[in-house]
């Protein structure tokens, strides 16, 4: 899958003014709105919920009238019940840690179910055993190049090694399977975690950061087209 996607995660962004962030960040190239669910049990932070998923729905539009996908990240357990709640409020895609769930089967079947694409993520010690299992059942792989819970966190170069190892079991699949990455991603240095194998990159507060999104955006398709 050549076509990368870029992410940006509204963890990052100015929770006062939300609408205008996504809308904003959209214009400036956006291709998916990620949504970091934190639950301050499974991760020492407490963010979004389903409702805040519901209110930005209609904002997470291109000028075209497009539907921008929302991407949401579910970093709670239990999962099944807010996993629903997020289909119901608007969600694309789900993904969620299969640490959390007591039975993932079911939690994938769940959400499928509900026809909401879903994806499993992985935190930077988590071993990926669980994909040679479940991997028919996927739409996209997360993989956390830092230890989740806060935004502007340093990229672990050991994710890379993990990022290679997904992406041979994704090509061996022959699956239409999203290989994503959250943590740390900036311009200088998502171009390394594309020849790894990713193909879609959360980035927070390396846009929301900046004064102007786009010029980050365009940096960092411009790092990604260097190949």
């Amino acid at each position: 899958m050549s076509t990368y996607r870029i992410a940006p995660s509204i963890l990052s962004a100015d929770f006062a003014k939300l609408g205008d962030e996504v809308r904003a960040v959209i214009d400036a190239g956006a291709d998916w709105i990620h949504f970091d669910v934190m639950d301050n049990h499974y991760v020492p932070n407490l963010t979004f919920g389903p409702m805040v998923c519901q209110a930005l729905r209609k904002h997470a539009v291109k000028a075209d009238g497009t539907r921008v996908p929302i991407d949401v990240h579910l970093m709670v357990q239990p999962v099944d019940a807010l996993a629903m709640a997020f289909a119901e409020a608007g969600a694309d895609l789900i993904s969620f840690h299969p640490d959390a769930s007591t039975h993932v089967d079911r939690t994938l079947q769940l959400i499928r179910g509900a026809g909401i694409k879903c994806g499993l993520v992985f935190n930077p010690a988590m071993p990926i055993d669980v994909l040679e299992w479940s991997l028919d059942q996927l739409d996209l792989v997360l993989i956390m190049s830092v230890n989740p819970g806060f935004g502007g966190q340093s990229f672990i170069a050991g994710a890379l090694r993990k990022i290679e190892q997904v992406k041979k079991l994704i090509e061996s699949s022959g699956r239409d399977i999203r290989l994503e990455v959250d943590g740390g991603i900036k311009v200088d240095n998502i171009r390394r975690v594309a020849d790894a194998g990713a193909d879609t990159f959360v980035a927070g507060s390396a846009i929301f950061g900046q004064a102007d999104y786009r010029k980050v955006i365009e940096a960092m398709r411009a790092s990604l087209a260097r190949g």
